[in-house]
């Protein structure tokens, strides 16, 4: 089995940093960190990751135009995107409701199940 590639995609270097971690303790997943949208966009276009886990609330570009410029790409159109937020489902707006995220995982999230749940999201196995 190769090993899997998953990029975070977060303005917050903080927490960036603990998903990063966490993923890189708990995975034998390789795990790549951008700071922003557009860095995002760059580091899927030259790594090819397997998933994406990206913020919905970043400046510049927010998860959402992000989200939409991979999936125009074909050489990112693939890339599972799932969305960390911390809006919880019933206060998102219209327009992230009806977007193919591969799943969406709420702020604060639980570290110790962190790579669980977004193993199951995409069907992986740990």
């Amino acid at each position: 089995m190769t090993q899997r590639c998953v990029l975070i995609v977060d303005d917050e270097y903080r927490l960036r940093e603990v998903i990063c971690m966490t993923l890189e303790i708990m995975t034998s997943w390789k795990i790549l960190g951008a700071d922003s949208g557009q860095a995002g966009i760059e580091m899927a276009r030259s790594h090819s990751p397997d998933a994406i886990v990206l913020d919905l609330m970043m400046p510049e570009m927010d998860g959402v135009t992000t989200f939409q410029k991979l999936q125009a790409d074909a050489a990112t159109a693939h890339i599972p995107v799932v969305l960390l937020t911390a809006q919880d489902g019933a206060n998102y707006q219209a327009d992230v409701v009806n977007i193919p995220f591969a799943a969406h995982i709420a702020k604060p999230f639980d570290t110790v199940h962190l790579a669980e749940e977004i193993a199951g999201h995409l069907g992986w196995e740990l």
